[in-house]
C-alpha cells in the first residue's frame, strides 16, 4: 500500500512562516464556522461577527488594544522564561497578584496625587507578582520541583486570595453585596490617551519591550539567558550563573504579568473584583508559542488574539454562542499553527517510488 514519509527539506520553504499561519487561520477559522454551523447558525455570519466585532472599525479596534496590552506584558514575561525551558505557566496568578499589590497601594495611600501613587501601584504590582514568581523558581532550582505544577497550582491560590480580600476585608461596604472593592481615586487610575478610550498603559508596553530587546540583545546576562536555554549541563560547563538565571526569568515574567494586572485593575476596572481574571495569563502562553518566542512577533500575535476575544463578545451577543468557542479558537489556532510547522522543515513524499528532496 502506497503511503508517506517526512523527508527533511534541504531549502527552508519559502515564505513558510508567512505561509503555515496563513493555513493555519484559514484552517482555525473554517473549524470554526463549522461549529457555529452544527449550531444552526446562519452559514459565513459568524466569521462577519468576528470581524466586525475585533477589528472593522475605530470602536472595536480601541477594544482589541485595551485587551491586548495586558496579554501581551504577560506574554513578554512567559516567552522570556520558555527561551530557558523554564515551563511558567503560572501568568495568570501572577497577574492576579499583581492587581492585588496594585489595589493595596491604591487604597492605603489614596491622598497622594497621581506622579507618586500610580508608580507606587506598579512597584506593589511588581514585588506581589515577581513574589508569586520566585517562589517556584526557588523551588525548582533547590530541589528539583517542576515548577509546571507549582506555577499552575499557583494560579487557583491566587485567585482565591483575590476573592478572599474583594468578599472579605478589601469588600466595598456599599457595594450592595457584589464582590468588589471602593473605586479607586482618581489619582490611581491611568489617563486615557487624548480622544480614545486607549489608556496610557500603551507607553509602559513599548518601554518595557523596548528594555527587554536591549537586555537580550546587548547584554552579557541576556546572552547567557538565552545560552541556558540549551540546557543545564552547557550552562554549568560554561560557568553560568544557571540557577540565578532560573529566577531572575521567573521574577522577570512575574513582575511583567503583575504589571499586566495593575493596569487592568486601574485603567479597565477602577476597583478590584473577581472579573478581572478573564484569562489573559493562559492566552499569554498561546501567545508566546505562535509568535515563536520572539519579541518582535509577540505584538502581532497579542493584537491578533485580543481581536479575536473581542470578536468572541460579538458573537456571544448577536448569536447567542457559549463563552467557551473563544477558548476553542484560542485552542485550534495553536494546534494548527504548531501542526502546521511542521511543514516548513519536512515535506511528505510517497514511501515507495519517491525521490527524497
Amino acid at each position: 500500500m502506497l503511503g508517506f514519509k517526512p523527508v527533511r527539506r534541504r531549502d527552508p520553504l519559502p515564505w513558510g512562516s508567512f505561509l503555515v499561519f496563513a493555513g493555519a487561520l484559514a484552517l482555525c477559522l473554517a473549524i470554526s464556522e463549522l461549529l457555529l454551523v452544527l449550531q444552526g447558525k446562519p452559514l459565513f455570519q459568524g466569521l462577519y461577527l468576528l470581524w466586525d466585532g475585533g477589528f472593522a472599525h475605530g470602536y472595536s479596534l480601541e477594544d482589541t488594544v485595551i485587551k491586548a496590552m495586558p496579554i501581551y506584558l504577560c506574554a513578554l514575561g512567559v516567552a522570556v522564561s520558555f527561551r530557558m525551558q523554564i515551563w511558567n505557566i503560572g501568568a495568570e496568578g501572577q497577574f492576579a497578584m499583581g492587581a492585588i499589590g496594585a489595589t493595596w497601594a491604591a487604597l492605603n495611600f489614596s491622598g497622594l496625587p497621581a506622579w507618586m501613587l500610580l508608580p507606587l501601584m506598579l512597584c506593589g504590582a511588581a514585588l506581589t507578582g515577581g513574589l508569586w514568581a520566585l517562589f517556584p523558581a526557588l523551588l525548582r532550582v533547590r530541589y528539583g520541583v517542576n515548577e509546571i505544577i507549582v506555577t499552575l497550582m499557583g494560579n487557583y491560590i491566587a485567585i482565591l486570595v483575590l476573592d478572599y480580600l474583594v468578599y472579605g476585608p478589601w469588600k466595598d461596604p456599599v457595594s450592595f453585596g457584589f464582590p468588589m472593592t471602593p473605586e479607586f481615586t482618581d489619582a490611581a487610575i491611568i489617563g486615557l490617551l487624548p480622544g480614545t478610550r486607549i489608556h496610557w498603559g500603551i507607553a509602559i508596553c513599548l518601554g518595557v519591550s523596548f528594555l527587554l530587546w536591549v537586555f537580550l540583545r546587548r547584554t552579557r546576562l541576556g546572552y547567557e539567558l538565552k545560552a541556558s536555554g540549551e540546557g543545564v549541563k552547557p550552562a554549568l560547563y560554561a560557568h553560568m550563573p544557571y540557577a540565578g538565571l532560573v529566577m531572575l526569568v521567573m521574577t522577570l515574567c512575574g513582575v511583567l504579568a503583575g504589571w499586566a494586572g495593575a493596569m487592568e485593575a486601574s485603567a479597565t476596572v477602577n476597583r478590584l473584583q473577581p472579573s478581572i481574571m478573564v484569562g489573559y495569563g493562559y492566552t499569554a502562553v498561546v501567545v508566546a508559542w505562535l509568535a515563536r518566542l520572539r519579541i518582535s512577533s509577540i505584538a502581532f500575535y497579542s493584537f491578533l488574539l485580543a481581536g479575536l476575544r473581542v470578536g468572541v463578545e460579538n458573537l456571544q451577543l448577536e448569536l447567542q454562542v457559549p463563552a467557551a468557542f473563544g477558548g476553542i479558537l484560542e485552542g485550534s489556532l495553536l494546534l494548527t499553527v504548531l501542526a502546521g510547522q511542521f511543514f516548513e522543515k519536512y515535506k511528505l513524499v510517497p514511501a515507495r517510488g519517491g525521490k527524497n528532496a
